[in-house]
Formats: C-alpha cells, sequence, structure tokens
C-alpha cells in the first residue's frame, strides 16, 4: 500500500472513530437540563432563595435527591406550604421532575434556601448549583444573583 493510501486509510479511520465518539455521547446525553436559574440575594449575609425550571426530556420520571453548592455552606430543597392563614417552610427530601415535562422551582412554593455564603456574594454575580438526581446524574448549574428589586 502507498503511503498516501495509508494515511488517506488512517484519516478515515480517525474520522468514523470521533462520528462514532460524537453519536455515543449524544446518545448518553443527560434528560435533565436547568434554565431561567437565579437566586434572590438577600444583604447582611442573610439566607437567600435560589429557583430555577427543571426539564426532563426523557421517557421516565428522575427525582432531584441533593443539592450542593461551591458558593455555600448549606443548599437545602425547601417547599413554601399554606396551612390557611399562615405560611411555612418546610424541608423536602426529593422532588420528582416527569418524564417528558418540567417542574418549577419558583417563589412561592419549591426553594433552594442557601445559607452560611462561602464569600462576598452580591446582584449582578453568578453562583452554582450542583444538582444530583436519583438516576445518578449531576448537573452544574450557573445562577444570577439578583438583588429583590429585581425579581419583583
Amino acid at each position: 500500500m502507498s503511503r498516501t493510501r495509508t494515511l488517506s486509510a488512517v484519516a478515515g479511520a480517525l474520522a468514523l472513530s470521533f462520528a462514532f465518539a460524537v453519536t455515543a455521547h449524544a446518545a448518553g446525553a443527560q434528560p435533565i437540563t436547568a434554565k431561567n436559574a437565579w437566586v434572590r440575594w438577600l444583604p447582611n449575609n442573610l439566607p437567600a432563595a435560589g429557583y430555577v425550571t427543571l426539564v426532563n426530556s426523557g421517557d421516565k420520571p428522575v427525582d432531584l435527591v441533593d443539592i450542593s453548592s461551591p458558593d455555600y455552606g448549606d443548599a437545602m430543597l425547601h417547599q413554601t406550604v399554606s396551612n390557611g392563614s399562615s405560611q411555612k417552610m418546610v424541608m423536602v427530601d426529593k422532588l420528582t421532575v416527569p418524564a417528558h415535562g418540567q417542574v418549577a422551582i419558583a417563589p412561592g412554593g419549591y426553594h433552594v434556601m442557601l445559607e452560611d455564603a462561602k464569600h462576598k456574594i452580591a446582584p449582578g454575580d453568578t453562583v452554582h448549583l450542583t444538582l444530583k438526581f436519583s438516576d445518578g446524574a449531576t448537573l452544574d448549574t450557573p445562577f444570577a444573583v439578583k438583588s429583590p428589586a429585581q425579581t419583583k
């Protein structure tokens, strides 16, 4: 075989290998995505609240089971519950994202309680939360930090 044919064969094999790798990665793409992620910042190191919409393009429901952040000491999923004339926050162990559906972690409902900021955080910053799911997937999500005035 000539040198040109050998190089052509090697180049072709590499192209096929690359195409296979890209296809395999796309086939294993994570079904959960996050959109509209933001944090309502409060002054004086008060706890902040994180909000995001989780979208599941997969065929099976997936549970959000843990949240962590390199920017906060504590990140916990809570739900605001109304019991008549008052509201209270309760800690939630998991939140199901339905198959081919979405769930909103939004003001007045579910929210991520963020406490013990590890550094100065202010409106205009971006913080990261790692969302962990029951299928073993993790999603590192950037959250835009907004002042209370920006969220109305």
